[in-house]
């Protein structure tokens, strides 16, 4: 990096394969928009003493898959804060890093769409009262205060992008106001389908079973089609039926039923020692052990449950193969 960035002001994006965060409050509140094409509307919402205005710049409001760049930048912290590393909320990071982690193409024109994606974040100003980490403040801010990107002599790809997140959100990643997505989150294509998970997931994460009204349902998504138009949306997603880890169902009264994904039956890994965290700790310097032991378990789930003379070897031998994965 350049010298006017000392030591200490900014944070290297470094940690392989980090579990992928994202921030409750725009879970919970609509703030990007579901278009896929640019929208310039002013959007005002208000929703149990919580409001929000979100301005677009010229280029239109931040996208849902704008979010993306935020969501990578957040588990980038969250792991790092876990390792116990000092984080800066000015990040550097590699464009390619971040194009495989969201599973995006690393083509000359992804880059190009990464650009325009920042232009938008930096320039979608939102004013709220949202509280994060503890506090209730009434601000304005851009969802990232500033970008720069490094590029290859003679008009080559971006090498790296330097971002600095607003003071807001930052605040909520050291509040640890976060929660894991799946990995499949970024597999989803439409828009809706990502705004209805992440409002599965902020709801459901404390108990098995949310019911929501289809009125507030698309309040709280953000989506602009006619409530007619996002029934049936609804109903072709719970057709579907890919949401990752949720499923979706109808009910009497104009409600809709979100529910856990039922586990395979059968029994149980043993539970690891605290040697088994540490070796894994030394294998992937950073990572979340606790997110890579649910990927073991689930990993074992889906071969079978086969018999394990010991879950500590087991385990251990999945981080080093993950380690050597992302070597």
């Amino acid at each position: 990096m350049p010298d006017r960035h000392p030591t200490g002001d900014f944070f290297v994006c470094d940690v392989f394969d980090a579990v992928p965060k994202d921030d409750l409050a725009s879970m919970e509140h609509p703030l990007f928009t579901l278009s896929t094409r640019p929208d310039r509307r002013i959007l005002n919402y208000t929703h149990n003493g919580t409001e929000i205005t979100v301005v677009p710049s010229m280029r239109g409001l931040a996208t849902i898959h704008d979010k993306d760049i935020l969501i990578f930048c957040i588990s980038q912290l969250m792991a790092a804060i876990n390792a116990g590393r000092q984080t800066s909320r000015t990040l550097t990071l590699k464009a390619h890093d971040l194009l495989v982690a969201t599973n995006r193409e690393t083509s000359g024109d992804a880059y190009r769409r990464l650009k325009d994606a920042f232009e938008r974040l930096a320039g979608t100003r939102i004013t709220t009262n949202i509280e994060t980490g503890g506090r209730e403040v009434t601000s304005g801010f851009g969802l990232i205060e500033a970008w720069e990107i490094e590029r290859r002599a003679r008009g080559g790809r971006m090498i790296s992008v330097s971002v600095t997140l607003s003071e807001w959100l930052y605040r909520a990643v050291l509040s640890k106001s976060v929660l894991t997505l799946s990995r499949d989150y970024f597999r989803l294509r439409k828009p809706l389908e990502r705004r209805i998970y992440e409002l599965a997931r902020k709801h459901c994460g404390r108990q098995p079973v949310w019911r929501v009204s289809v009125d507030v349902l698309l309040k709280k998504s953000g989506s602009a089609s006619p409530r007619r138009v996002f029934r049936a949306m609804l109903r072709e997603m719970i057709k579907s039926d890919h949401l990752p880890d949720y499923t979706i169902a109808e009910e009497p009264g104009d409600k809709i039923r979100f529910e856990a994904r039922r586990v395979t039956e059968g029994p149980e890994a043993p539970p690891l020692s605290q040697a088994a965290y540490d070796a894994a700790r030394a294998l992937i310097p950073g990572c979340d052990v606790y997110a890579l032991e649910a990927d073991w378990r689930a990993f074992w789930a889906t071969s079978g449950r086969p018999r394990l003379r010991s879950a500590d070897a087991a385990f251990t031998g999945f981080a080093r193969a993950r380690a050597a994965r992302e070597a």
